[in-house]
């Protein structure tokens, strides 16, 4: 079974660093804590899917 996903380049709001995250196409919004991988600091990214866009959100914790 192939699951739909996606890749997308963000950027840290703490260090200001990119890079690259996997998205499940499969969920409409999603909101997870990853760690940055320069930083380690928390980010709360948060995924939205409409129609045809993909929006992808990285905040920090007092955001």
């Amino acid at each position: 079974m192939k699951l739909d996903t996606d890749s997308v380049i963000i950027r840290c709001p703490y260090c200001g660093e990119s890079s690259e995250v996997v998205i499940d196409l499969s969920v409409a919004h999603q909101e997870y804590v990853e760690d940055c991988f320069v930083c380690c600091r928390p980010m709360i990214i948060s995924v939205y899917i409409e129609e045809d866009s993909l929006r992808v959100e990285a905040k920090s914790e007092t955001e």
